[in-house]
């Protein structure tokens, strides 16, 4: 697998296409996005990693300031920029309700999420999936971003069942504010 790394080094998604950078989806940067499991720009502890490269797929702990009054959800995404792919890979999408002001180890777990977590389709599957970048391809930069809407995104939009890259751009809710959190990971 180091090789195929080292052959896709220079292929990466980038950053243009995630949702921080939908037009629907701007709003004022006032939010903060913590974790005690790391901070910004920092590595990702093995725990929160994907089970097939030996972490335990256990969502971080994340926490953030209060949102701004009016929010009706909080909408979760967290994205690896860096895969060697044409568009970044959502490593989870969840609806939050705003009067949750952090969500603990494991909270985005697909058989058990925590009260008031909603999760969506990913990627891959439904709930959180940890990091498992191809071995030897460098350091993966996973980006995790909270939105703070004015509207619910309900089930009726088709939310549950839709794949992120059709669902996020769809999202008419204005944001009162947002926030992100990047962790680092490699092989």
């Amino acid at each position: 697998m180091t090789l195929l790394g080292r052959l896709l080094n220079k292929r990466r998604a980038g950053d243009t296409h995630i949702a921080w950078n939908l037009p629907n989806l701007r709003g004022p940067e006032l939010l903060t996005l913590t974790s005690e499991h790391f901070g910004h720009g920092d590595a990702i502890p093995l725990e929160q990693c994907a089970k097939t490269i030996g972490g335990d797929d256990l969502s971080p702990h994340l926490a953030w300031t209060p949102p701004p009054s009016g929010t009706a959800q909080l909408l979760l995404v967290v994205e690896d920029i860096d895969v060697p792919i044409a568009k970044p890979a959502v490593h989870c999408a969840a609806l939050i309700d705003p009067s949750i002001g952090h969500l603990d180890p494991g909270a985005l777990n697909t058989r058990q999420p925590a009260a008031g977590v909603q999760l969506l389709r990913s990627t891959v599957g439904c709930g959180y999936h940890g990091p498992a970048p191809i071995k030897g391809h460098g350091p993966h930069h996973y980006i995790f971003q909270l939105f703070a809407l004015a509207a619910p995104v309900g089930s009726a939009s088709g939310a549950h069942r839709a794949r992120p890259r059709a669902f996020l751009p769809g999202i008419t809710a204005p944001v009162l504010d947002r926030g992100r959190l990047t962790g680092v990971f490699e092989r």
